[in-house]
């Protein structure tokens, strides 16, 4: 061995004896913690500052970051190497750091290699400064290469390369082997308080989860065998599609078998995916039992932004928000803070800290999310691109496994999240404002705009019927992607680019043997897209919120963003286009529309799915369960299972009346529900329920129900409106109490707030009536389901029309027997309930009682 290699080695060597020699560490059976996470969160962690700034979310493209990058490696010379796999194990503090990534490229320079760290950017490449999270990521990637080369010496370099023009400049350095090693232990360092405090909760958290027992003195009948199952699931890292009668207590025999995974190893992390508030509290509940029990675990319960913003207006920028400013120069210390200190961080909670420590509930609770074992939030932060957990690495996604409560809302709701449409009135108020402006806006505005004008005609020329196509319009995407590509210029040179004042950074999340992202970067660009200060800089002479062209200030910089998004997402779409899509143009009351409409969502949503371990879609009204198993892109390895009513079938009544709800003859139908509704009500002091398929009919119906003569006059009537409030909602329900001393009836709309989610146990509900079969209403999108089924060689009728409608009155009527002790009646009003078509979706135990009463009356 030579002296260089010699002395290499010996370094090498004292990287690994040294902190423990430093820190006096002894030596034990027990093996030190492993903190697995990638290069690039570690640094970007350590190197956490700034401020947030939505207005430049997203900006950067995945495609457009790697053409750079690509364009850069190209010009490579022959002995050079590109996307190098680089990896360590580092002892320091106490714990074994295994840092990973890839560099992005290897250079055979002389005296020794350089290491090349590429960054895109659209900023001035003149007075564009070098950013320390940059030299960071690099010389990790220089460490790990010299080590595992024996290199005393190594180069390091930052190539920024301007995303349209493709110019670059390039920092360059040379260092030692030591001064890596001094750099790297630095970094170590600012990251192992995190990791320790994450070593001592999953400690505790293990210790917890094995002795915990079900947290109820018994299991319901079906609960055990529901708990058995989603083990196994998460046990072989495959599916289950569970339906599970109301009251069962879904909730906790999906939980509590997710948290013994955890215990057991098979997994780090579940998410608790709802479409609803109430079933995200009902998580939350069943968390609480269990820590009632001793458990220990932290979960965080995510708020949608609108809802927890504390602002009187959502403006997610430092100028306007106090939260934002600086909210990545304290993020760190709020999570450690709360995770210190609290375990199931509820919204309530989310709250406290963030006031504590100034910064963005929203935000926080994302960021707070990267570090839990359990999150509770929509299924938007899986399944739609937009929104969900990028920072959610393959590794974290095997360890993960998936909850998705009421899974019967996914399928309609994965249409809307990989559909996408354009409107006229945003691009003709850009053409208009930017006329003088930035060329480039103006131009991409305008052809836009010219597109829906010659759409408009020829949709007056189709007899002003909407057109409908099964190709993509290829001409609009061009001019979507022209639009972009000159929004983003506007936008992003407005703001300072990618290295404007903006965060760079994240929340560190990893721990154990699962690599993890950090969280901070939410809702800000990452380092080669960080935000800026402002609009100056657009227009000359323009500044702050005025910038762009025209005096529209906050409102013209609205629609530029509104627009840029609705872009995005509609060019997002477009690479996903195939058979199972269809493109329709229409006039609305109000301008025009280009919709790209998914209509099977089935194999979208498997790939979205995909990575995790496991995946349990459960729901009381998964029937029939191999259609949801077809529209949730089920695989032929996963598992059903279907669980029969546990209560006792006389507590229930189901009675059917065979009024007409049709359309046709809804004019007719006023007076006989009204009828029977003032019948119903007045047998049994209590509280009800009667659900309509819309808010007209439900008024029509209200009306004459007024007008009947000999109705109690104590009886209460309550209306569901369409604009109500939470709080309202929350007051709605707060009026269904027990007692029966006087008679309450509320009026709801099938498939609204009311008619899902809600549990009225007891005598807070005895009577549910429905009106009508719940059929969406007739028009162009389930049309083109129907008939877009039925050439697939499926009942497109049934797939359009009857199932979702159906779901809805097996969902209203799930509203009444929540307990064991509950016992109520449901009236189902319309002569359809006697067709077998649509008799065959009612539950067993509703046909059951509807035969006893059948026998009852001879």
């Amino acid at each position: 061995m030579d002296e260089t290699k010699e002395k290499a080695a010996e370094e090498r060597e004292s990287v690994q004896r040294e902190p423990e020699l430093r820190d006096g560490e002894k030596q034990t059976e027990k093996p030190p913690y492993t903190v697995a996470l990638p290069v690039r969160q570690l640094v970007e962690y350590v190197f956490l500052s700034g401020s947030i700034d939505s207005r430049m979310q997203s900006m950067e493209s995945l495609q457009e970051g790697t053409k750079a990058h690509q364009r850069i490696q190209e010009t490579y010379g022959e002995g050079d190497r590109k996307e190098v796999y680089l990896s360590a194990e580092i002892f320091c503090d106490g714990l074994v750091f295994a840092v990973d990534g890839r560099c992005d490229g290897l250079l055979a320079t002389e005296p020794a290699p350089t290491i090349d760290e590429i960054k895109s950017t659209r900023a001035d490449l003149a007075t564009l400064e070098d950013k320390p999270v940059h030299w960071a990521q690099a010389l990790f990637y220089a460490y790990m290469y010299a080590r595992d080369e024996g290199l005393p010496a190594i180069g390091i370099q930052l190539t920024y390369v301007h995303k349209d023009t493709g110019e670059t400049r390039r920092f360059h350095r040379e260092t030692s082997f030591g001064e890596l090693e001094e750099q790297v232990m630095h970094i170590l360092r600012q990251y192992a308080p995190y990791a320790k405090l994450k070593q001592r909760h999953e400690e505790t958290r293990d210790a917890s989860i094995h002795a915990l027992a079900f947290p109820f003195d018994h299991y319901r009948a079906g609960q055990r065998k529901l708990a058995g199952a989603v083990y196994k699931t998460i046990g072989e890292g495959v599916s289950l599609y569970a339906k599970a009668p109301t009251g069962i207590g879904k909730t906790i025999s999906t939980t509590y078998p997710a948290i013994k995974a955890i215990g057991g190893g098979l997994l780090k992390r579940l998410y608790y995916l709802t479409a609803r508030t109430t079933t995200r509290a009902a998580a939350e509940d069943a968390l609480r039992h269990m820590q009632n029990r001793g458990l220990h675990i932290h979960s965080v319960t995510i708020t949608a932004k609108d809802k927890i913003c504390f602002q009187d207006e959502v403006r997610c920028d430092k100028e306007h928000c106090p939260f934002a400013d600086g909210y990545y120069d304290r993020i760190n210390g709020a999570i450690l803070d709360m995770l210190e200190h609290e375990t199931i961080m509820s919204r309530a909670t989310i709250e406290q800290y963030a006031r504590k420590h100034t910064v963005c509930p929203f935000e926080m609770s994302l960021d707070a999310a990267y570090a839990s074992d359990a999150v509770i939030c929509d299924y938007n932060y899986v399944f739609d691109p937009r929104i969900s957990f990028k920072r959610q690495y393959a590794e974290g996604k095997k360890a993960t496994a998936l909850l998705v409560d009421e899974a019967h809302n996914l399928v309609d709701r994965a249409r809307d999240i990989f559909s996408a449409e354009l409107t006229r009135w945003p691009f003709q108020t850009l053409q208009r404002e930017q006329k003088g402006g930035h060329r480039g806006l103006y131009e991409a505005s305008k052809a836009i705009n010219e597109y829906f004008v010659a759409l408009r005609k020829s949709i007056e020329d189709n007899k002003d019927k909407p057109i409908v196509s099964d190709m993509l319009p290829d001409e609009l995407v061009k001019h979507a992607e022209r639009f972009a590509l000159a929004a983003e210029q506007v936008l992003e040179g407005g703001y300072g680019g990618a290295f404007g004042q903006g965060a760079t950074g994240g929340f560190g999340v990893g721990s154990g043997s699962m690599a993890s992202a950090p969280a901070g970067t939410s809702g800000a660009p990452d380092a080669s897209g960080a935000s800026g200060a402002g609009l100056a800089g657009v227009i000359p002479g323009a500044s702050g919120a005025n910038a762009l062209s025209g005096s529209r200030g906050d409102e013209g910089d609205t629609t530029l963003l509104d627009a840029y998004f609705a872009v995005q997402q509609f060019l997002r779409t477009a690479k996903l286009y195939d058979e199972r899509f269809a493109t329709f143009a229409e006039v609305t009351r109000l301008d025009m529309r280009v919709k790209l409409f998914c209509m099977d969502p089935s194999e979208l949503l498997k790939e979205a799915a995909k990575g995790y371990r496991s995946h349990v879609y459960f729901s009381a009204t998964l029937t029939p369960v191999r259609y949801y198993m077809d529209m949730l892109g089920a695989s032929e390895q996963d598992y059903t299972l279907a669980l029969p009513s546990p209560f006792e079938s006389e507590r229930l009544q189901v009675d059917v009346r065979p009024i007409s709800t049709r359309y046709q003859d809804r004019n007719d139908s006023y007076g006989p529900i009204a009828e029977l509704i003032a019948d119903t009500v007045g047998k049994r002091k209590g509280n009800y329920f009667v659900f309509f398929p819309s808010y007209a009919y439900m008024k029509d119906v209200y009306d004459a129900y007024t007008k009947l003569e000999g109705t109690d006059p104590r009886a209460v009537v309550k209306l569901q409106r369409t604009d109500m409030s939470e709080e309202e909602r929350d007051a709605f329900l707060a009026d269904f109490q027990p007692g029966g001393e006087r008679t309450l009836v509320g009026f709801a709309v099938l498939g609204g707030v009311f008619s899902e989610g809600v549990d009225l146990p007891g005598d807070r509900l005895i009577g549910v009536i429905v009106v009508g079969v719940g059929l969406p209403q007739l028009g162009l999108e389930r049309n083109l389901l129907r008939d877009f089924f039925q050439r697939e060689g499926k009942s497109g009728y049934d797939y359009a029309y009857v199932i979702p409608g159906m779901n809805k009155v097996l969902q209203a009527g799930g509203r009444l027997i929540r307990t064991e002790t509950d016992s109520g009646t449901i009236t189902l009003v319309d002569d359809r309930y006697l067709q077998p078509s649509y008799r065959r979706l009612l539950p067993e135990e509703w046909l059951a009682s509807l035969a006893n009463e059948k026998s009852r009356q001879g």
